[in-house]
Protein backbone atom coordinates (compact mmCIF):
# COMPACT_ATOMS: atom_id res chain seq x y z
CA UNK A 1 0.00 0.00 0.00
CA UNK A 2 1.66 3.36 -0.95
CA UNK A 3 2.29 5.82 2.06
CA UNK A 4 2.10 9.79 0.85
CA UNK A 5 4.33 10.78 4.00
CA UNK A 6 2.96 14.52 3.86
CA UNK A 7 -0.97 13.18 4.83
CA UNK A 8 -1.72 11.61 8.23
CA UNK A 9 -4.34 9.05 8.43
CA UNK A 10 -7.97 10.05 8.88
CA UNK A 11 -8.36 9.80 13.43
CA UNK A 12 -10.60 7.59 14.02
CA UNK A 13 -14.23 8.57 16.01
CA UNK A 14 -14.80 7.39 19.56
CA UNK A 15 -18.17 6.43 20.60
CA UNK A 16 -17.38 9.42 23.44
CA UNK A 17 -17.32 11.70 20.52
CA UNK A 18 -20.17 9.90 18.57
CA UNK A 19 -22.06 10.66 21.78
CA UNK A 20 -21.09 14.56 21.85
CA UNK A 21 -21.94 14.50 18.21
CA UNK A 22 -25.35 13.25 18.71
CA UNK A 23 -25.54 15.86 21.98
CA UNK A 24 -25.18 18.99 19.30
CA UNK A 25 -27.85 17.20 17.23
CA UNK A 26 -30.36 17.27 19.75
CA UNK A 27 -30.01 20.66 20.96
CA UNK A 28 -30.25 21.76 17.51
CA UNK A 29 -33.57 19.65 16.67
CA UNK A 30 -34.80 21.34 19.77
CA UNK A 31 -33.71 24.92 18.79
CA UNK A 32 -35.80 24.10 15.57
CA UNK A 33 -32.07 24.60 12.95
CA UNK A 34 -33.17 20.79 12.14
CA UNK A 35 -36.22 19.25 10.79
CA UNK A 36 -36.75 15.51 12.67
CA UNK A 37 -36.29 13.54 9.21
CA UNK A 38 -33.24 15.42 9.04
CA UNK A 39 -31.74 14.95 12.51
CA UNK A 40 -32.56 10.86 12.07
CA UNK A 41 -30.42 10.83 9.11
CA UNK A 42 -27.59 12.61 10.56
CA UNK A 43 -27.85 10.51 13.96
CA UNK A 44 -27.93 7.51 11.62
CA UNK A 45 -24.73 8.84 9.96
CA UNK A 46 -23.19 9.49 13.41
CA UNK A 47 -23.66 6.21 14.74
CA UNK A 48 -22.01 4.66 11.49
CA UNK A 49 -19.38 7.37 11.25
CA UNK A 50 -15.42 5.94 11.77
CA UNK A 51 -13.60 9.45 12.03
CA UNK A 52 -13.58 12.34 13.68
CA UNK A 53 -13.61 14.28 10.15
CA UNK A 54 -17.24 12.30 9.05
CA UNK A 55 -18.59 13.72 12.86
CA UNK A 56 -17.60 17.05 12.54
CA UNK A 57 -18.88 17.35 8.86
CA UNK A 58 -22.71 16.62 10.50
CA UNK A 59 -22.90 19.43 12.70
CA UNK A 60 -20.37 22.21 10.66
CA UNK A 61 -23.32 24.45 9.94
CA UNK A 62 -24.82 23.97 13.00
CA UNK A 63 -22.15 25.52 14.76
CA UNK A 64 -19.76 27.35 12.25
CA UNK A 65 -16.65 26.47 10.23
CA UNK A 66 -13.83 25.82 12.62
CA UNK A 67 -11.07 29.07 12.46
CA UNK A 68 -7.61 28.66 12.85
CA UNK A 69 -7.22 30.89 15.32
CA UNK A 70 -9.93 32.41 17.48
CA UNK A 71 -8.73 35.14 20.60
CA UNK A 72 -10.17 35.42 24.01
CA UNK A 73 -8.93 38.98 25.19
CA UNK A 74 -10.02 39.89 29.05
CA UNK A 75 -8.99 42.00 31.89
CA UNK A 76 -10.22 41.64 35.20
CA UNK A 77 -13.15 39.56 34.38
CA UNK A 78 -13.94 36.38 33.48
CA UNK A 79 -14.68 33.95 30.67
CA UNK A 80 -16.55 30.86 29.83
CA UNK A 81 -16.90 28.96 27.23
CA UNK A 82 -19.49 25.67 27.46
CA UNK A 83 -21.67 23.85 25.74
CA UNK A 84 -21.58 22.80 21.89
CA UNK A 85 -18.67 25.35 20.29
CA UNK A 86 -16.27 24.21 17.81
CA UNK A 87 -12.42 24.55 18.28
CA UNK A 88 -9.84 26.38 16.52
CA UNK A 89 -6.87 24.51 15.76
CA UNK A 90 -5.01 27.31 17.63
CA UNK A 91 -6.52 29.68 20.69
CA UNK A 92 -4.59 32.86 21.80
CA UNK A 93 -5.68 33.48 25.30
CA UNK A 94 -4.88 37.02 26.16
CA UNK A 95 -6.38 37.52 29.72
CA UNK A 96 -4.97 39.20 32.83
CA UNK A 97 -6.58 38.98 35.83
CA UNK A 98 -9.42 36.67 35.07
CA UNK A 99 -11.17 33.71 35.82
CA UNK A 100 -11.08 31.64 32.42
CA UNK A 101 -13.12 28.46 32.33
CA UNK A 102 -12.67 26.44 28.90
CA UNK A 103 -15.31 23.64 29.16
CA UNK A 104 -14.31 21.22 25.97
CA UNK A 105 -16.84 17.58 27.28
CA UNK A 106 -19.35 19.11 24.33
CA UNK A 107 -16.55 20.79 22.35
CA UNK A 108 -16.25 19.85 18.35
CA UNK A 109 -13.10 19.05 17.71
CA UNK A 110 -11.81 20.13 14.46
CA UNK A 111 -8.36 18.30 14.33
CA UNK A 112 -6.64 15.71 16.76
CA UNK A 113 -4.71 18.95 18.07
CA UNK A 114 -5.44 21.89 19.78
CA UNK A 115 -2.38 24.84 20.54
CA UNK A 116 -3.57 27.07 23.20
CA UNK A 117 -1.14 30.26 22.96
CA UNK A 118 -1.15 31.70 26.45
CA UNK A 119 -0.06 35.43 27.52
CA UNK A 120 -2.08 34.99 31.11
CA UNK A 121 -0.72 37.62 33.51
CA UNK A 122 -2.76 36.68 37.15
CA UNK A 123 -5.74 34.98 36.95
CA UNK A 124 -7.36 30.52 37.36
CA UNK A 125 -7.59 29.27 33.64
CA UNK A 126 -9.57 25.99 34.03
CA UNK A 127 -9.63 23.08 31.39
CA UNK A 128 -12.54 20.88 31.95
CA UNK A 129 -11.47 17.42 29.65
CA UNK A 130 -12.97 14.20 29.04
CA UNK A 131 -11.13 10.95 29.21
CA UNK A 132 -8.84 10.79 26.24
CA UNK A 133 -7.54 14.50 26.16
CA UNK A 134 -3.85 14.58 26.62
CA UNK A 135 -2.11 17.74 27.82
CA UNK A 136 1.17 19.07 26.85
CA UNK A 137 2.18 21.92 28.62
CA UNK A 138 6.23 21.69 27.52
CA UNK A 139 6.26 24.83 26.04
CA UNK A 140 4.66 27.01 28.20
CA UNK A 141 6.56 29.24 31.03
CA UNK A 142 5.07 29.52 34.42
CA UNK A 143 6.17 31.82 36.84
CA UNK A 144 5.04 32.94 40.42
CA UNK A 145 2.05 30.64 39.61
CA UNK A 146 0.81 26.90 40.17
CA UNK A 147 0.43 24.33 37.06
CA UNK A 148 -0.71 20.66 37.91
CA UNK A 149 -1.09 18.86 34.86
CA UNK A 150 -0.79 15.01 34.34
CA UNK A 151 -0.25 13.75 30.86
CA UNK A 152 -3.31 11.78 30.76
CA UNK A 153 -6.76 10.83 33.21
CA UNK A 154 -5.16 7.45 34.10
CA UNK A 155 -6.94 5.11 32.41
CA UNK A 156 -6.75 3.71 29.12
CA UNK A 157 -8.24 5.71 26.93
CA UNK A 158 -6.88 5.94 23.83
CA UNK A 159 -5.69 9.60 23.22
CA UNK A 160 -8.62 11.15 21.33
CA UNK A 161 -7.09 15.18 21.17
CA UNK A 162 -3.74 16.61 22.35
CA UNK A 163 -3.48 20.03 23.62
CA UNK A 164 -0.46 21.73 23.94
CA UNK A 165 0.42 25.16 26.17
CA UNK A 166 2.59 27.41 24.98
CA UNK A 167 3.65 31.10 25.66
CA UNK A 168 3.85 32.82 29.47
CA UNK A 169 1.61 32.13 32.40
CA UNK A 170 2.94 34.99 35.66
CA UNK A 171 1.62 35.20 38.68
CA UNK A 172 -1.88 32.42 38.36
CA UNK A 173 -2.84 28.86 38.13
CA UNK A 174 -4.15 26.04 35.62
CA UNK A 175 -6.52 23.68 36.83
CA UNK A 176 -7.74 20.63 34.90
CA UNK A 177 -11.07 18.79 36.15
CA UNK A 178 -11.46 15.62 34.10
CA UNK A 179 -15.04 14.31 33.42
CA UNK A 180 -17.21 11.60 31.52
CA UNK A 181 -17.94 12.48 28.64
CA UNK A 182 -21.85 13.90 28.62
CA UNK A 183 -24.95 11.71 28.32
CA UNK A 184 -26.77 11.77 25.16
CA UNK A 185 -30.65 12.34 25.66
Amino acid sequence: MPTDPSSSPALRASDAERDQTIAVLHDAVADGRLDPAEFDERVGAALTSRTVDALSSLVTDLIGAPTELLTIKERHGSVRRDGPWRLPHRLALRTAWCEVMLDLTRAVRSGPELVIEMRVSGGIVELILVPGVVVDANDLSVRHGALDIRSDAGDDTPETLRIHLAGRMRHGSIVIRRQAPPATR
